[in-house]
């Protein structure tokens, strides 16, 4: 495994997002361009011929796939005796967006990104073979790329018997066998269209209807729901020949499966309108003091990366691991660290490896340690002093004063909101 902060090549290791049996994924800075990228670079017991056969085939099948919702390789190489493949970094994967509440809108619109991805493959002749929640990416904008084209087989003239590869649960039952075809994706993905829209996933026998079925039917009409039956059936004659097809279908069911217009009368007052109002005032008042330029996931009201918690809804933490505007990030709470501080400002996490004896000054240093032998400089809201680990004793204030917080102390806005981001504590209204 690599560490965080380890150099790799022009790449400063950040994080580890994920971890599979052969390859682990890593967030990662590139020293040279400046911006962060995703690594994917296989374990040492996966660096024989078999398996870098899998992830070469994987980097040359980028060539050909060239695709707003497929996931991009940069570069793919040797890297002192690493072989690692270089991708865009995303926010999170399909299966942790899916962990929340998902809106009939948004599913079917993942849905349709996920069809165009694998419509395009199969246009170039390209069978995925691991069609799952974890291989689509999300991007801003909801995005959707799908990636790791690792198990991928390319169509000639015929098939030949390959191996069971792919993940239990969302294979084909002709592919457990070894023999992969365009309806294998197709079945694929009719069982990752019906966990978007039931939060359930459907399991053998694959009979119909299966469980939660339900939930389904109070979120599309008939027409989507024949289209997920005749997607996951067992037999692959009986399914869409590819997913080109089954696109196209879908776009017809999903066509019926708008709303009846309702007069103006009965069109309902949208509540988050007034939400918006307020998060515009507050933003006109404090994101250049507290740097509230990010969105929390659950409520996109404006948060700060030094946040615990939203203010708005108490989500916490209100922002994804990656977001930081820092050159690095704490691997215990990943939150943004500066090359020269030694410790996490805003957990009582392990020191750090000092990367350079330069010190960097910043406009935003406003305090001191308490601690006489430090007297390091400390940011607002920082819970522990960066250069000695002490605990910062003093309640900070918001910079206009305000109110604050029953619980911590620190300074809070009773006016904007309905919790404390400092101790996540609900506040009095």
């Amino acid at each position: 495994m690599l560490r965080a902060r380890q150099r790799l090549g022009k790449y400063r290791i950040e994080r580890r997002i994920a971890n599979g049996p052969v390859a682990a994924v890593y967030q990662a800075f590139d020293s040279i361009h400046g911006i962060r990228v995703a690594l994917k670079v296989p374990h040492a017991s996966a660096m024989d011929e078999f398996f870098l056969a899998d992830f070469k085939r994987e980097a040359r099948l980028s060539t050909k796939l060239e695709h707003p919702n497929i996931l991009p390789i940069k570069d793919a190489s040797f890297i002192d005796g690493h072989f690692v493949i270089t991708m865009p970094l995303g926010e999170r994967s399909l299966a942790d967006r899916m962990r929340k509440r998902l809106a009939t809108e948004t599913a079917l619109d993942y849905i349709d990104q996920s069809l165009a991805a694998v419509s395009h493959a199969h246009h170039c002749n390209i069978i995925h073979c691991d069609i799952k929640p974890d291989n689509f990416i999300l991007f801003p904008n909801n995005q959707l790329r799908l990636g790791d084209f690792g198990f991928s087989k390319l169509v000639q003239s015929t098939l030949k018997p390959a191996s069971g590869s792919g993940t239990v649960g969302y294979m084909a039952p002709e592919q457990a066998v070894g023999r992969p075809m365009f309806q294998s994706d197709v079945f694929s993905l009719g069982l990752v269209a019906y966990e978007l829209l039931s939060g359930h996933l459907h399991d053998w026998p694959y009979d119909w209807p299966p469980d939660q079925i339900q939930r389904v039917r109070k979120r599309v009409k008939q027409p989507v729901l024949n289209w997920i039956a005749r997607s996951i059936q067992v037999r692959p004659q009986k399914r869409f020949p590819d997913a080109m097809a089954m696109h196209r279908e879908f776009m017809r069911a999903r066509q019926s499966n708008g709303k009846k217009r309702r007069t103006k009368r009965q069109q309902p007052v949208d509540p988050a309108l007034w939400e918006r109002v307020r998060f515009r005032q507050f933003q006109r008042k404090y994101k250049k003091t507290l740097e509230t330029r990010y969105e929390c996931t659950n409520c996109s009201g404006p948060v700060a990366e030094t946040m615990c918690a939203c203010p708005w809804c108490g989500m916490k933490p209100p922002l994804h691991h990656h977001t930081t505007s820092y050159p690095t990030a704490c691997p215990r709470c990943h939150r943004g660290t500066k090359l020269d501080w030694r410790y996490c400002a805003w957990c009582y996490g392990y020191g750090f490896e000092v990367e350079t004896s330069r010190s960097y000054p910043d406009v935003r240093y406003q305090a001191q340690c308490a601690n006489s032998k430090c007297r390091g400089s400390l940011m607002p809201f920082m819970r522990y002093c960066p250069w000695c680990r002490t605990k910062v004793k003093r309640a900070w204030k918001l910079p206009t004063g305000g109110q604050r917080c029953p619980s911590c102390r620190w300074g809070v806005d009773l006016d904007f909101w309905q919790h404390c981001p400092w101790c996540t504590k609900a506040l009095p209204q």
